[in-house]
């Protein structure tokens, strides 16, 4: 698959998600085929004014490529500044953030504000493609409510603007990541444009992907929170699209993927910070396995690499 002049080996990515893809989540899950990976969310304005923590969210390695880096933000030529910024330090691709609902992002409107606003989405992808020659996206939501359903009109703009792709979440911002995803809108949206259009929403499972694609026509799939503890589900969708086997992890291969992604976690963020960090992974992990409540239960508690590995010890040997 093509993004503007990025090629890419397939056309199952992961979505950008804040608190979770950094890059030893990124690492871990190209291992098993990912073709595109996204950063969390950067601020446009802490990236130009050189902030530590929203720097370091670029942060990447040769074994995480190729990257795209998303955006948000309000100011056109502030988003401008930060889409050069992101190429200097080796972004593969920039998105645009206009379809983040929470309060925090929107009520400063940024993220899925954006489509309540299409004049000020239309200034900043003109801003965005004039400050870079970079593949751009632009990931957006159905709309802002049921009522205001627009993604076709966003998407439209979108195109003008000279983006290389759209990213279609089809739900409203009100709904958050509640009930079902609108698939029928990432249809429609595929039919209304020239461009690539990647589909997002319930892909849980390999047969969700291959549906999304069956249903939709769309040109890629994107994995958001399917994904949590479970970076196979990319190997698998990559396989059963090619016709082959989906296969659930042995406890010996889930055990030795949460040591491998610890390490990388500690090595990045040091011990203290990196096991305090690990939990909510653990959560995902070990959910769904047998005695996973009481672990979790235990993993809150967890402080130390030697306290985790010796609980990680276990809690697979009781499993097995």
């Amino acid at each position: 698959m093509k993004i503007g002049r990025l090629l890419l080996k397939n056309n199952v990515f992961l979505a950008p998600m804040a608190g979770v893809t950094d890059l030893p989540f990124r690492t871990i899950v190209r291992e098993f085929g990912c073709g595109l990976a996204f950063t969390e969310m950067v601020s446009a304005a802490g990236l130009i004014r050189g902030t530590g923590k929203t720097c370091r969210y670029l942060d990447s390695s040769p074994a995480d490529r190729p990257l795209g880096v998303q955006l948000f933000g309000v100011d056109p030529e502030t988003l401008a500044a930060a889409a050069k910024s992101a190429a200097e330090k080796g972004a593969d691709l920039l998105d645009m953030n206009m379809g983040c609902p929470v309060k925090k992002v929107v009520k400063t409107g940024a993220g899925a504000a954006l489509m309540r606003d299409p004049q000020r989405a239309t200034a900043i992808l003109r801003a965005l493609r004039g400050a870079s020659d970079l593949p751009l996206t632009v990931k957006i939501r159905a709309g802002w409510r049921q009522r205001e359903i627009n993604a076709l009109d966003i998407g439209r703009i979108a195109e003008e603007c000279g983006a290389d792709a759209v990213i279609l979440h089809p739900r409203t911002a009100d709904q958050g990541f509640g009930g079902r995803s609108d698939w029928g809108l990432i249809a429609a949206l595929k039919a209304h444009l020239g461009i690539p259009v990647i589909g997002s929403g319930d892909i849980r499972r390999p047969e969700d992907a291959a549906l999304m694609f069956k249903e939709t026509g769309c040109d890629g799939v994107m994995v958001g929170r399917g994904a949590l503890g479970n970076p196979w589900i990319v190997g698998n969708i990559l396989s059963h699209l090619s016709g082959g086997d989906v296969s659930s992890p042995s406890l010996a291969e889930r055990e030795e993927t949460i040591r491998r992604h610890l390490a990388l976690v500690i090595d990045y963020y040091g011990e203290k910070v990196g096991t305090r960090d690990f939990r909510k992974h653990l959560l995902w992990y070990t959910k769904g396995l047998r005695g996973g409540a009481q672990f979790r239960k235990a993993a809150g508690k967890i402080k130390d690499l030697t306290s985790t590995l010796a609980a990680l010890q276990e809690y697979f040997q009781a499993l097995g």
